[in-house]
């Protein structure tokens, strides 16, 4: 999967290479499918959520451009997989899932991998953490149609923000720089990830 789903297509941060050698994908999916775990797509992890293409993942840790020293947030933290792989990278990183089932679950894998860097809480991730904001750098792992401003501002100065926008009928994967208190957008190419739902539209 190394050499060839993720340097083979132009995975070059070393950071990002090193995690990926480091976090067992196996621990973080369903038994049925472990001998699956490093094939190059998505995987059911239960709950209609899927545990997303190494691939894709790779792209978005790159784009984060991390250097070791941030504290970052992921939105939609699922199995715990990406929140695993940006705690071989950076100092601390928070993970909000919207499941408890599932965050119940990453947390159990996090602490059994020893994982003392990383958290999972349970919430709605597009009001982000605003008791642990500003963060360095933000992880959204699935697809929003607009940018939830909440995520906006916890983002620190100089920070980025790597989300998929758009819905089914089409995404784009969007990174997006705070400076000076003002935002630029960049778009990384099409991807494709579950939807990111609020609370008030599970209540519906």
């Amino acid at each position: 999967m190394i050499d060839e789903d993720l340097i083979g297509r132009g995975i070059y941060d070393k950071k990002v290479i090193s995690a990926f050698l480091k976090v067992p994908r196996e621990e973080f999916v369903p038994s049925e499918y472990r001998h699956l775990a490093y094939e190059d797509y998505p995987l059911p992890i239960g709950e209609g959520q899927t545990i997303s293409q190494p691939y894709m993942v790779a792209i978005m840790l790159q784009e984060m451009h991390l250097k070791g020293d941030e504290k970052v947030l992921e939105v939609g933290a699922g199995s715990g997989y990406v929140v695993a792989l940006l705690a071989e990278i950076c100092r601390e990183v928070w993970g909000i899932e919207r499941i408890p089932s599932l965050a119940e679950k990453a947390r159990e894998r996090l602490a059994r991998l020893g994982y003392k860097n990383a958290h999972i809480v349970v919430g709605d991730g597009t009001k982000g953490l605003p008791e642990q904001a500003p963060f360095d750098a933000i992880l959204v792992s699935a697809a929003a149609r607009r940018i939830p401003p909440a995520l906006i501002e916890q983002l620190a100065e100089g920070g980025r923000l790597v989300i998929p926008l758009g819905d089914y009928d089409g995404q784009i994967l969007t990174i997006v720089e705070k400076k000076e208190g003002k935002i630029t957008k960049r778009e990384a190419g099409p991807c494709l990830f579950v939807p990111l739902i609020e609370e008030q539209e599970e209540r519906r």
